[in-house]
C-alpha cells in the first residue's frame, strides 16, 4: 500500500489534504509537475514561436508513449485526441455504413456516445442497444448479434455510472473478427485504476479509446484511440496531419493517409495538454504508480467506503450500494439513492465533492486521499442521506 500522505505533499495545489475529494473517478487532482509543465508550453511558444512545434510533438510523444504502457501496446498505434467524441466521430466516418448499415452497442454507453448514435438513426442507421443487465452474460449477448449487417460494436469495458467491470468481452472481439466488422471499446473509466492489457483481455483486433480527465491525472484535452495492427481505415472526417509527412507535395486528386493510427489524426490543436500529461505520465513512473499499485489501493479504499456505509446501516429504502461482486467493481462506489444529486450538491458546502448521475450517487476515491477522509466522506454522506429521507 502506498502512503497517502506523503503521496498528496506532490498534489498541493488541488489542497488534497484540506479537502475531501471524492471525485476521483471524474476529476483527479493533478500533480504539482503539471502546473510547471503547462508554464514550460508557455515559454517555449514565447522562444520558438512557430518553431515550437518540434518541442510540442517531442510532448505528445511521450504521451503516446504513456497511453502505450497503460493498454499494452505500442506508441505507434495511439492516435491522440483533445476528447474521445473527436476520436470516435472520426472512427464513425471510416465505417462502411452504406454496405452495413447497423451498430451494435449496450443502452449504458456514455452520453455523448448515445447521443452520437442516437443521431446516426435519423440519417438510416440501424442501432441495436443490447440491454446491459445482468452484465454477467453481457459479452454473450452482445456476440449474438454481431452478423454481417454489422459494420461495428461500441461497448464499455467498465460503465461510466456503476463501475461495473464487463466480463468476456474477448467473445465481442472473436464475433466481429468472424464477421468482418469492427470492435471499438470504451475504456475510460478501466484505465489506470483496473490494469487493462489488451493481450490478457483477448483484444488485440479491438480499437480502444479512452482519455486522461479521470484516473490517469492528466487533465482536459488528452484522450488517444488505440488502432490495431493491418488498419486501413479512411476516415471521412480527416485533418491534414493525417498526412503530415506529405505536406509539402502537390496535391492529387486523392486524399492520402498515414498507415495505421496517422490515419485518425487531427489537424492544429493546443499542445498545453500534452506538456501537462507528459510531466504526469513521467511523475507516476517515478512514484511507482502502476496500474497494479493503483488498483490495489482503489480496491481497499472502495472497500472501506462500502464498510463505512454498511455499517451505518441505513433504510435501504433511503440508499443502497448497486450490487454486484466486489472484484468486478471498478474505481468508485456507486450508491443507488433518490436523494444523489441534492446529497452531491449539499456536501459541497463542507468541501465534500462526491457526484450524481440520475439516481446513482458517485464517491470515488484516489491514491492521495486518506482513510480518514475517506470515513469522513462516507459519514457526511450517510448524514445527509438521513436527513434528505427524514424530510
Amino acid at each position: 500500500m502506498m502512503d497517502p500522505s506523503a503521496l498528496a505533499a506532490h498534489y498541493s495545489r488541488f489542497r488534497v489534504s484540506d479537502r475531501i475529494l471524492l471525485t476521483g473517478h471524474s476529476h483527479q487532482a493533478w500533480p504539482d509537475v503539471g502546473f510547471a509543465a503547462q508554464q514550460r508550453a508557455w515559454l517555449d511558444a514565447a522562444e520558438h514561436v512557430d518553431d515550437k512545434w518540434p518541442h510540442c510533438f517531442a510532448q505528445a510523444q511521450q504521451v503516446r508513449e504513456g497511453f502505450g504502457r497503460l493498454v499494452g501496446d505500442s506508441p505507434d498505434r495511439i492516435a491522440l485526441g483533445a476528447n474521445t467524441h473527436e476520436l470516435v466521430t472520426r472512427w464513425l466516418s471510416a465505417l462502411p455504413l452504406r454496405e452495413r448499415p447497423r451498430i451494435v452497442t449496450t443502452d449504458r454507453e456514455f452520453r455523448s456516445l448515445r447521443r452520437q448514435l442516437t443521431r446516426l438513426t435519423e440519417e438510416a442507421v440501424e442501432v441495436v442497444e443490447t440491454p446491459a443487465r445482468a452484465v454477467d452474460p453481457l459479452a454473450e449477448r452482445i456476440a449474438a448479434a454481431v452478423d454481417d449487417r454489422v459494420a461495428c460494436v461500441m461497448a464499455s469495458s467498465v460503465f461510466f455510472d456503476t463501475a461495473e467491470i464487463v466480463p468476456g468481452l474477448q467473445l465481442v472481439a472473436r464475433a466481429c473478427e468472424k464477421a468482418g466488422a469492427h470492435f471499438l471499446v470504451d475504456a475510460y473509466h478501466h484505465l489506470n485504476v483496473v490494469p487493462f492489457d489488451l493481450a490478457a483481455l483477448g483484444l488485440e483486433t479491438a480499437f480502444v479509446t479512452g482519455g486522461g480527465y479521470k484516473y490517469c491525472q492528466l487533465g482536459e484535452g488528452n484522450c488517444f484511440l488505440r488502432v490495431p495492427d493491418g488498419c486501413q481505415m479512411r476516415p471521412v472526417l480527416t485533418g491534414w496531419y493525417a498526412e503530415l509527412a506529405d505536406v509539402d507535395s502537390s496535391p492529387g486528386t486523392a486524399v492520402g493517409y498515414a498507415e495505421g493510427a496517422g490515419a485518425f489524426a487531427g489537424s492544429t490543436y493546443d499542445p498545453t495538454s500534452h506538456y501537462r500529461a507528459a510531466a504526469v505520465f513521467a511523475f507516476h513512473q517515478e512514484q511507482q504508480l502502476t496500474p497494479d499499485r493503483l488498483r490495489a489501493t482503489s480496491r481497499h479504499q472502495v472497500g472501506l467506503l462500502k464498510r463505512t456505509f454498511e455499517q451505518c446501516d441505513l433504510d435501504p429504502r433511503t440508499a443502497v450500494v448497486e450490487s454486484m461482486p466486489d472484484d468486478r467493481r471498478g474505481g468508485f462506489l456507486a450508491l443507488r439513492t433518490p436523494h444523489a444529486a441534492a446529497v452531491a450538491t449539499s456536501l459541497r458546502a463542507e468541501s465534500i465533492f462526491v457526484d450524481a448521475r440520475g439516481d446513482i450517487l458517485r464517491v470515488g476515491p484516489a491514491p492521495y486521499v486518506r482513510d480518514d477522509q475517506l470515513r469522513a466522506g462516507m459519514e457526511a454522506i450517510v448524514g445527509r442521506l438521513r436527513t434528505r429521507s427524514a424530510q
